[in-house]
């Protein structure tokens, strides 16, 4: 298993937790290209990078985040409420080796599928769970399918990897579902990556236990809570 270091691009810039805090009360902007730096010097080689502004629907940071397709030695990820062919062949074409897919992937499988199809491997499918259900675009609302379900949809198709979040615990560092994360990795085909909550090195090693491709991890690295360099030292690399 490996860890894949966030980072989260808003209005032209990185932000990261303000102070140390836990909770992601404040956020600082500081320089992304900085930051993606200092994960692969340290020995990282793959990162996952977030549009904040496209994923809210109020703009984007295309230019931030080709400068890091462009000048970062990593696989990069790129996440951002994706929901066109043209936006994941711009992407893919910029240097990204998978694009994330959310919301829509999740309520018109038949679109994954047509994406999927035409660059198989290159696609990853973000999926937010509240009590085993994928929760919509708002978090407001469960579709009525379970994740189990759906994953075995997702079985046929010629994804990358599936992204699972899951919201009760997202961004409030209170670690992740391993129950989950070991029924998912038992019926997937396809790489489960964990994301969100991750605190611990016991909770890597427990979702390494089961089989758990990569933990996705930001809140706990930038406040501390996670030592970068022991980190690194045990889950940069394949």
């Amino acid at each position: 298993m490996i860890v894949i270091p966030a980072i989260d691009v808003r209005e032209g810039a990185g932000v990261q937790p303000a102070g140390g805090l836990r909770h992601g009360e404040r956020l600082e902007r500081v320089d992304a290209l900085d930051i993606a730096q200092s994960w692969t010097a340290l020995g990282f080689s793959s990162l996952h990078v977030t549009d904040l502004d496209a994923a809210a629907g109020r703009g984007d940071n295309t230019a931030v985040v080709d400068t890091l397709l462009h000048r970062v030695d990593a696989a990069i990820q790129v996440s951002g409420d994706v929901r066109t062919m043209t936006d994941v062949d711009r992407l893919l074409q910029a240097g990204a080796d998978r694009v994330v897919v959310g919301a829509r992937a999740i309520e018109d499988l038949q679109w994954l599928g047509d994406v999927a199809s035409q660059v198989p491997g290159r696609i990853a499918v973000a999926t937010l769970i509240r009590d085993r259900h994928v929760v919509t675009r708002d978090r407001g609302r469960a579709l009525p399918r379970d994740i189990l379900s759906i994953v075995e949809d997702l079985n046929e198709l010629p994804v990358a990897a599936v992204i699972v979040t899951v919201a009760q615990r997202d961004r409030r560092i209170e670690g992740t579902d391993l129950f989950l994360m070991e029924d998912l990795t038992e019926l997937s085909v396809h790489p489960v990556i964990a994301a969100g909550g991750i605190t611990t090195m016991t909770e890597l090693r427990d979702l390494e236990e089961r089989d758990v491709s990569a933990a996705i991890v930001g809140w706990a690295l930038y406040t501390g809570r996670l030592d970068s360099r022991v980190l690194a030292d045990e889950f940069a690399m394949p």
